[in-house]
Order: structure tokens, then sequence, then C-alpha cells
């Protein structure tokens, strides 16, 4: 990229002055303070490179010792602050506000802005949150710093910002050894694997690319172009062979949803993609009437497996508590012809994907994220997954979330206002279902 050897041009120009200043070879704070403090251009983007460089050697420990140094140096003033709110309170001119304003954010993000202009910035401050996410695990003392990240890299990762392409079996072979790397619904087994998922006239692949980082997907998706809704993800994922009839494909599947980039956590693509997507696959195929999921309930048996052990619960009864033992058992899904056991599981399901909430939203991840985009829950699917994953997961349920372009506003808007959840009447049924 034009911009990236400038910065590498600009950065060679600053190491050159800083090897004119007597200075040692110094530690990554020592480099972070000289940084914050320096106005010159390409003596900054010298230090911002360094300190990028410097970051990459660390081991857990000394990035642990890293980052409560950001945490406890470069805090705001609080006494600034509490002179710039009086001022601004007296005044309410703009120039308090401004400086209040100033006051008030963190020096760790003028930090981060200035070693987001090394040439490798940008990839140095998304490893350093993938990194604090980890060590945060066991110290809520560096949440601060978290903060100020998140709040940057939303900003420089507004879907604005994105370039929305399509991946196929001819996209460079580092992006295309990404996607195997990534996929974190339905694990690739290889390259045939991954060819049969692009290199296909009723499959096709989308991602999120940011400029910054041209060879890392940000998120993907792939799709299935099928004459009808999806049931099994197994029989999208089997080779097939033969001409596909382009106008019997009518609907668009989406099966597989992968976010990329760990460093990201919590700054949300999928939805955008997803409409991006829809609105592409329109203008490609007018045929097309249908926009749905097969998508995973991935805390579905997590959440069984609690209320199965729990004898104060009322969800379910002790003679279907006998019945799900059944699940102890491997192989279990191969041999069960068990029409009760089949019923109380589609029924359970149900009600974790309907009624079992956090802070009003749904308990499952995947619901949550569909259904706040504006999808309605259009499908339970009974063995729609029978890896070992799916089975370990979901009892190989899997569900079908459906994007109505009609309905999709007043979804979203019923989901977040009165916590609605948008669902088919046979849904509903099988909350009271019986064998």
């Amino acid at each position: 990229m034009v911009i990236n050897r400038w910065l590498n041009s600009v950065a060679a120009a600053g190491k050159h002055l800083m090897r004119r200043s007597p200075q040692e070879k110094e530690g990554i704070a020592a480099l972070c303070k000289q940084l914050y403090s320096n106005k010159g251009e390409a003596l900054g983007i010298a230090l911002a490179d360094e300190v990028a460089r410097a970051y990459s050697t660390l081991d857990p420990e000394q990035k642990t010792a890293f980052f409560h140094t950001l945490a406890d140096d470069y805090n705001p003033d609080p006494e600034l602050i509490h002179q710039c709110a009086e001022a601004y309170r007296d005044s309410h001119s703009l120039s308090a506000y401004r400086s209040l304003a100033r006051a008030i954010e963190s020096p760790r993000q003028t930090l981060f802005r200035r070693i987001n202009m090394a040439p490798s910035g940008t990839r140095t401050v998304v490893s350093m949150r993938e990194d604090l996410l980890q060590i945060m695990t066991d110290d809520d003392a560096l949440s601060a710093v978290d903060d100020d990240l998140q709040h940057l890299l939303s900003s420089w990762f507004n879907p604005g910002f994105l370039k929305l392409k399509t991946m196929d079996w001819h996209s460079p072979a580092i992006i295309l050894e990404k996607l195997i790397e990534y996929e974190a619904v339905h694990e690739m087994q290889g390259w045939d694997d991954l060819r049969r998922r692009l290199d296909a006239t009723d499959r096709r692949c989308f991602g999120f690319f940011h400029p910054a980082l041209p060879e890392e997907p940000l998120i993907f998706v792939e799709v299935a172009l099928v004459p009808a809704v999806s049931r099994s993800v197994q029989a999208i994922l089997a080779p097939h062979d033969g001409e596909v009839d382009q106008q019997s494909l009518n609907t668009a599947i989406f099966y597989s949803i992968s976010n990329c980039q760990n460093g990201l956590r919590g700054i949300s693509f999928g939805n955008f993609l997803i409409k991006q997507v829809v609105m592409q696959l329109k203008q490609e195929l007018p045929q097309l009437q249908h926009f749905a999921t097969l998508s995973p309930v991935p805390g579905f048996m997590k959440w069984l497996n609690t209320i199965r052990f729990d004898e104060s619960q009322k969800v379910i009864s002790e003679d279907e508590r006998s019945k799900l033992i059944a699940l102890d058992t491997p192989g279990w899904h191969l041999h069960s012809s068990d029409e009760a056991l089949k019923v109380l599981l589609m029924r359970l399901c149900a009600h974790y994907l309907l009624l079992e909430k956090r802070e009003k939203a749904p308990l499952d991840p995947v619901a949550s994220f569909h259904l706040g985009n504006g999808a309605s829950i259009a499908g339970l699917n009974w063995l729609g997954d029978t890896s070992s994953k799916g089975l370990e997961q979901s009892a190989g349920i899997l569900v079908n979330y459906q994007y109505d372009l009609d309905e999709v506003e007043q979804h979203h808007e019923q989901f977040f206002n009165p916590g609605e959840i948008a669902c088919t009447p046979a849904i509903r049924r099988l909350l009271t279902a019986q064998p």
C-alpha cells in the first residue's frame, strides 16, 4: 500500500534522527514516554515503530507489567478535570467546553493514537487488546485500559471504513489460509473442504476488511444458495456434483459467521455484514426471496446440564429428568428413536431461546445477535448438526433465524423496546408440546 510505504520512509528518516542522539536502547515504557511527549512527525513515527517492535518482543509477564504501567501512569488528572468543570459551569463557553473535553480524555488514548502512526500500528494496537483481554480474566485493575482501547478501536473500525469483499477459490492464498484458520462454527478439514465451500456456483463467502489490515479478514460469512430453507448443515457441507439450476435457487442460507480478530471483541460488524451481503446477493440474483441462517445454539447444553442437576428448578419434571439421561450415552443420536426425547429437547430449546434471559436479552449469544439485528426465529431443526461439536453444544439442534427484509426494522425495534422476540407460531407451540 502507498500509505504504508510512505510511513516506512518517514519512520526510517525518524530513526536516522534518533541515531544522531546519544540514546541507548530503551525499554517500552521509556519509549512510550518519549512518544507521548514528542511533537515531531518523523521522530514520532519512528518512535511509534520502535514501540510496536518492542511490544512484539515482550513475553506474557512483561506484557502484564506494561499494561499496569499504562493503567497507573496514563490516567486523567482529577484536579484538572475539576478545575475545567468549574470553569465550564461558570461560563458555558466553547473554549471552556473544549478544555474540559481535553482534560477528561485519558492520556492513554493519545498514546494509542500515536502508536497507530507506526506502519504496523493498527495491527499492534489490535494485538495489545487481544493480549489485554486474556490478562484481564485474572486482573480487573486493567479495565480502564480496555475501555480506552475499545473506544478507539470502535472508531477506527467503524463500518464506514470497512470494505466488503467476495472471497472465492481464486483469492490470494494468504487470505484462504486465514479462512481455514479463523473458521469458528464448522471447522474446515483442509483445502479440499475449503474448495467445496468456495468453488461452487451455489456457494458464496463474504468478508469485511480494513485498509490497515488488507490481508486480515475481520469477519466473514459463508452462504449456501438453495431452493428451500436448509435444515441440516451436514447436507450443506457434503460434497455435491452436477450442474446447479441457478433459477431454482431462491433462498440464501448463512450457515457460518466467524469473527476473526479477538482484539476486536465487543465491536460489532455482523449486523452490517449481513445487511450488505443481502443487498449484494439481491443485486446479483434477483430471484432470491428468502434469507435465513442455519445457526448453532452454543449455550443450550450448558444451560440444560445446569437445570438437569438442580432439584429446585421448575422447568423439567422428574420424569423428564430421567429421559435426559439418554444424552449421557455416546452416540445417543444414532440409536435413539425415542419421539418423547425429541419432543422434550425441542421444547426445552424453544424455552431456552424464548424465555431464558440475561438483562432482558436472550441468554444465548447467537440468538441475541440475530434477534437484535431484526431476525425472527423461523425454525428449530432436530439433529441439524450431528458433529461432535454440534451435539456437545446443542444436542444437534440448529436454528433458522429468518431475515424478512420488510420486517427487519420492526423486529429490531420490538426486540429493544418492549423486549419482544419475533418467532413463528410453530415455535411458540413448541413451548407446550407433548409427546
